[in-house]
């Protein structure tokens, strides 16, 4: 990481560059008698009172005081993906949001509050793409009464780590006193090279609604009832994917979305002693050749951080990350 000009450390950041993407080195106390450095780059979201913080790709707020900088500067925005097809952040928050709808739905400015009787964060948090149209910390007041009416706890959905994300208002729902509880990564692929994977599609039955088996087999199906069905179902183009066992539940399931040039997947579940046997490669191989006929050219899914098993597979298949979501939740 090159900080010099004519072989000197320069800071060239100052609190006026809030907001932006900066690179920056700091002395750290290593114990010894020697110094070390550490370098940081992230979205630049506050510096005050002789403290910066920069919030990290992953959503991580670092927070680093001034008298440590030995070096700074501003950075261009992250570079150009390699991999997968071109989406702005503004595109896939849309496209993502209409593949998981919920049952209740309330505008608040340009936030939306979404309710489905506590079934999966992402149906009931609100959704921040622009300005709610107060103050925030009123916004937020409002934020809490909504969901309390309804028995709720209070999220708001954020994304960092892209250009147009959200790490300023990750930094102040935190000095709101809101609190990071799980975060996801949103990665994208072309859609092709994931329907010509070689897999046993014959063995994949596709349905347009979930039946009892499917249901079965789906770990997030421990509150049954009506708003379950009503999540699953809703997006422009919804597919569901069946690998048949011998028992009651099913070997392999899937869900597939497709909305115009993208197709989402989501809940691709092996039984545990079925795993390793290519089923998940069969369930999106079959749920993709279906989006492919459907005029689908792109491909997006969620995958958790600590979900190492699923992070193989969808590198394998060529999807990369394009930006993360964390879901903080109300003190």
């Amino acid at each position: 990481m090159e900080f010099t000009i004519g072989g000197r450390l320069e800071v060239r950041i100052t609190p006026a560059d809030v907001g932006k993407r900066v690179s920056v080195r700091r002395r750290t106390n290593s114990g010894g008698t020697g110094v070390e450095f550490t370098d940081v780059v992230g979205v630049l979201t506050s510096w005050n009172d002789g403290v910066m913080a920069i919030t990290r790709r992953s959503g991580e707020s670092v927070h680093i005081v001034e008298s440590s900088l030995v070096a700074g500067k501003v950075v261009p925005a992250a570079p150009a993906r390699r991999r997968g097809p071109a989406a702005s952040f503004e595109e896939l928050a849309a496209v993502t949001a209409r593949a998981w709808q919920p049952v209740e739905n309330e505008t608040l400015g340009d936030w939306r509050l979404r309710a489905a009787g506590g079934f999966t964060r992402r149906a009931n948090s609100a959704l921040p793409l622009g300005d709610p149209g107060l103050p925030l910390g009123e916004a937020l007041g409002r934020v809490r009464r909504w969901y309390e009416e309804r028995g709720l706890p209070a999220y708001v959905q954020t994304a960092t780590g892209a250009e147009g994300t959200q790490e300023l208002l990750c930094a102040e729902l935190e000095g709101h006193g809101w609190r990071r509880e799980v975060s996801a990564e949103v990665r994208i692929a072309a859609l092709a090279p994931v329907g010509d994977r070689e897999a046993e599609v014959s063995a994949v039955r596709l349905t347009r609604e979930p039946d009892a088996a499917w249901l079965a087999r789906y770990q997030r199906f421990s509150t049954p009832g009506p708003h379950v069905l009503r999540v699953l179902g809703s997006g422009p183009s919804v597919w569901f994917a069946t690998v048949p066992g011998s028992g009651d539940a099913p070997d392999a399931i899937g869900r597939c979305v497709v909305d115009g040039r993208w197709a989402g997947f989501m809940a691709v579940e092996v039984a545990p002693e079925q795993r390793r046997r290519g089923l998940a490669t069969a369930v999106m191989a079959a749920l993709a050749g279906r989006a492919l006929d459907e005029g689908a050219s792109a491909a997006w899914l969620q995958v958790e951080e600590d979900n190492e098993g699923a992070r193989a597979l969808y590198d394998g298949m060529g999807f990369a990350g394009h930006h993360r979501y964390h879901h903080y939740r109300s003190a």
